[in-house]
């Protein structure tokens, strides 16, 4: 018999019941819808400052690198301290980037530099944020409900994909220093509302001798341990893999200034739409699977959502039409939600609790922090090579990397249900 039928709820309700679960989920939702706002703002104020591809890659660059520097920090910082605590300082750094752009956009600027070096800071909070935040969800879970809690996770930061770079359209035509400020509002109050969630205490692996040291010293050993667990664990390896590949090479959204002004003919507000349709894609997907989760060959699902991913930006990168763009977008989101679900079911679950913060960390330089990376690469091709060939040349390499997986991790490809997967 099936979760919802031993309760006569629907599982998605089970999970909002469960303690501290609401309240994680709002603080996401009002810091994604900031946070979302204010990278669609920062994105469009760049191009139209200098006017070049090569600055928005550039502007990924500079979140890029600070994730990537201090990987084995973070990972280890959140796994042997206090979560929680962890997660509001990196919220409270987000939030003085934001508060930065703001007073930076009030002077009416003509050069983006110390736009990048905001950014910087802001990719430095974002850095140890993931890793601290993100484990948090399975620590609160339901028992037997980390799915649908995947799927809840997915569809908050997907709606707020859909509310604020939509808002951004509207709030920038009127002030960049206005989208700023409504951006820091909101991450004001996730903050807020995240100080209420009640996190249990992360579980500690035992030693040899059954003992577990809580006062261990991180070393270098241990701040690395989350590489090598992935490394060494191949149906984590090849998800993991799988989506930095996608992302990296597939990145066209931070083309879409370009895309929209350039190659579609559309304004601030249309461009903001086409912003927001990566997030209803995204949405509709993540809500259908909260609702009704992937059961059995969740490895196929995977590899097959990839290829749709691909597929659909190529037709993104050959349409000059509008609404075969946004439909493009929205396909493009669709089928990454339906990775993201079945990566971020198998992560903690073949994940031991003591390592989760160390794998998150690997997990976001791989996979979140190579969306800035993306930005990078497709900044500098499309200065290079110009914007439709390095959209659709994204999506042909995006379907080679699915044929090789498909042929080279049997391991990923065969799993079928997640209550299968169990940590190593």
């Amino acid at each position: 018999m099936t979760p919802e039928k031993k309760s006569g709820r629907p599982a998605v309700i089970e999970v909002l019941r469960a303690p501290s679960v609401s309240a994680y989920i709002s603080a996401n939702v009002l810091l994604y819808i900031g946070l979302s706002l204010q990278v669609t703002t920062l994105a469009k104020q760049v191009y139209d400052i200098t006017r070049r591809e090569l600055d928005l890659g550039w502007l990924g660059l500079a979140e890029f690198l600070p994730i990537a520097l201090l990987v084995f920090v973070t990972g280890t910082v959140a796994d042997r301290y206090n979560r929680k605590r962890v997660s509001q300082m990196a919220m409270a750094g987000e939030l003085a980037s934001a508060l930065l752009l703001a007073w930076y956009a009030s002077t009416e600027p003509t050069g983006v530099f110390p736009i990048f070096m905001i950014a910087i800071l802001y990719g430095s909070s974002r850095a140890f944020l993931a890793p601290s935040m993100r484990p948090i969800a399975a620590a609160i879970a339901p028992e037997g409900r980390l799915p649908q809690m995947i799927a809840l996770y997915s569809t908050v930061w997907t709606s707020a994909g859909i509310i604020g770079p939509a808002a951004s359209g509207f709030l920038y035509s009127a002030s960049p220093v206005l989208a700023y400020l409504v951006g820091s509002a909101l991450i004001m109050s996730a903050i807020a509302s995240f100080s209420t969630v009640r996190v249990p205490p992360t579980q500690r692996a035992a030693s040899p001798t059954g003992d577990v040291d809580k006062d261990e010293r991180p070393t270098l050993r241990s701040a690395i341990e989350g590489l090598r667990y992935v490394r060494r664990t191949p149906i984590l390896f090849a998800a993991i893999a799988l989506d930095l590949f996608a992302v990296l090479f597939g990145g066209a959204v931070a083309l879409l200034p370009v895309i929209a002004e350039e190659r579609l003919g559309v304004g601030n507000i249309a461009y903001g739409w086409l912003r927001a349709a990566a997030g209803i894609g995204a949405g509709a997907v993540a809500l259908l699977l909260a609702v009704r989760p992937l059961r059995r060959n969740v490895g196929k699902w995977l590899l097959v959502a990839v290829a749709v991913f691909g597929v659909s930006t190529i037709v993104l990168g050959i349409t000059r039409t509008y609404w075969i763009a946004f439909v493009a977008i929205i396909v493009i989101h669709g089928a990454d939600m339906v990775s993201v679900f079945v990566r971020g079911s198998i992560v903690p679950l073949v994940t031991p609790d003591d390592k989760r913060g160390r794998v998150s960390a690997v997990e976001n330089v791989f996979i979140g922090a190579t969306n800035e990376l993306g930005a990078f690469q497709s900044g500098v091709a499309a200065a290079a090579v110009g914007v439709p060939a390095t959209i659709v040349g994204g999506g042909v390499f995006t379907l080679g990397v699915v044929g090789v997986w498909w042929v080279k991790f049997k391991q990923l490809r065969d799993v079928d249900r997640f209550e299968d997967l169990k940590p190593s």
